[in-house]
């Protein structure tokens, strides 16, 4: 059998798969609340007391910290959203999807790089700058190249799994990325 016919073999949706899904996407966003909880109480999203002045302030501060590494991030997972649903979508196996494919997991693993160099020092695990959004990058780098291999081991589901895994938690960091206080937060909703 051909890697296309068993992609096609696998690729067809069963209650089993149907239920694995929900169960996958209730686990996200109960993953969500909990890290949202977690990083409100390591002080990325305190205000201070004049709550006016400190959000035109915020406002300010994240226009100024426009830093290259968060333009590559920007640069790299504006495009990979819409991209990474497209590849979830189609037909998989042909040429077109290994190749969109390859232009996907590259663009995610960019964008979770530049985000190891996004950081306010001073918030975050004891001040480093990172907190638990950052888990998403580490995730990343882990699965895109796990799932290059399991493809290559001809391990479809396993493939599969690893990569909406990464799709997911590209929307769920995206989520977090408009959180208050947080720079695009603040440069689209004030």
């Amino acid at each position: 059998m051909s890697l296309a016919e068993d992609i096609a073999a696998v690729d067809r949706p069963t209650p089993v798969r149907i239920v694995r899904m929900l169960l996958l996407a209730g686990a996200a966003v109960l993953l969500t609340l909990v890290l949202m909880a977690l990083s409100s109480l390591t002080g990325g999203y305190a205000v201070g007391t004049d709550r006016v002045a400190a959000e035109a302030d915020m406002v300010q501060r994240a226009a100024d910290r426009l830093t290259l590494p968060i333009i590559i991030h920007l640069v790299t997972v504006i495009p990979a959203l819409p991209l990474g649903i497209y590849v979830l979508v189609r037909q998989k196996g042909d040429a077109l999807h290994r190749l969109l494919g390859r232009v996907w997991a590259g663009l995610m693993f960019i964008t979770a790089l530049t985000s190891l160099f996004i950081g306010r020092p001073g918030t975050g695990f004891g001040g480093s700058g990172y907190s638990f959004i950052h888990i998403f990058s580490i995730i990343v780098l882990v699965s895109v190249p796990m799932a290059i291999w399991r493809i290559r081991k001809r391990d479809i589901r396993g493939h599969r799994g690893a990569m909406e895994g990464v799709f997911i938690g590209l929307v769920l960091a995206g989520l977090f990325a408009f959180l208050p206080n947080r720079i695009l937060g603040l440069l689209v909703f004030g």
